[in-house]
């Protein structure tokens, strides 16, 4: 049966993403003059992501914590990374947010695309040129008033450790002058684990932190705000972790 329902959830996430290309497709010239941010092809994509979760029976998911009441206050928002589940999962939160993907998800015919209309940002890894463009990109996303969503770890853990945390993302928010926003996630490690592509049962949340301020800050802070986040983010995940347990 898990094996049924594990086909069927792949059979209607594939069967979104190719309805939903034309549609994103439609939507991105039709706001494109006015939208510069993508704001409305950017949040259309990730409502495909919400519909699919939906119609899987293998998967729940909720939100809890801080709701920020200005959706186009730019953030940089920074969350812990368990699996590919991650994405559906975040993209429930209630705003629009680009995200630093690495390019080899760019390459998807359809997911790729779609991803390329909503304004993410493609980043190779291990490559420096590529990093300084993706920073650029950030950035511009933030001046033109929306948030951008960024893995610290830079990969998934294999096992339940969180990785030490990359500069980038606070570097990025101390240069614009922009909140960091904490997000933690816990249960997406068994939606579908590294290594395998296979949906599996699993209950999983969203929790957002109280978004750490920046102003007066400078580049000498990079560490202090690296590893304060880090340090919100661990405790909440373990906390989330245990509620989790403890609800099942």
């Amino acid at each position: 049966m898990s094996s049924l329902l594990s086909a069927w959830a792949w059979v209607e996430t594939v069967s979104l993403v190719l309805i939903g290309t034309p549609i994103v497709f439609v939507v991105f010239c039709v706001t494109a003059p006015f939208d510069r941010g993508r704001y409305a092809a950017g949040r259309l994509f990730r409502l495909l992501g919400v519909t699919s979760v939906r119609l899987n029976p293998l998967w729940r998911f909720r939100t809890s914590g801080v709701m920020i009441r200005d959706p186009r206050r730019p953030y940089v928002a920074v969350s812990n990374h368990e699996s590919y589940a991650d994405i559906f999962l975040i993209s429930h939160l209630p705003w629009e947010m680009k995200w630093l993907s690495k390019e080899t998800m760019f390459r998807i015919p359809c997911f790729g695309w779609m991803m390329r209309m909503a304004g993410d940002i493609s980043i190779k890894r291990g490559e420096r040129s590529s990093t300084v463009a993706a920073m650029t990109a950030a950035r511009d996303r933030l001046a033109k008033r929306v948030s951008v969503m960024i893995f610290p770890e830079g990969t998934r853990s294999r096992n339940d450790d969180l990785l030490p945390f990359k500069d980038g993302a606070f570097r990025l928010a101390l240069e614009t002058g922009s909140p960091i926003l904490p997000i933690v996630v816990a249960g997406t490690r068994s939606c579908m684990a590294k290594g395998t592509f296979k949906f599996q049962r699993a209950r999983a949340e969203v929790r957002v932190l109280e978004p750490i301020e920046t102003a007066g800050l400078t580049l000498d802070h990079v560490a202090e705000l690296r590893d304060k986040t880090r340090a919100l983010i661990d405790e909440a995940r373990n906390a989330l972790k245990r509620e989790l347990d403890a609800r099942r």
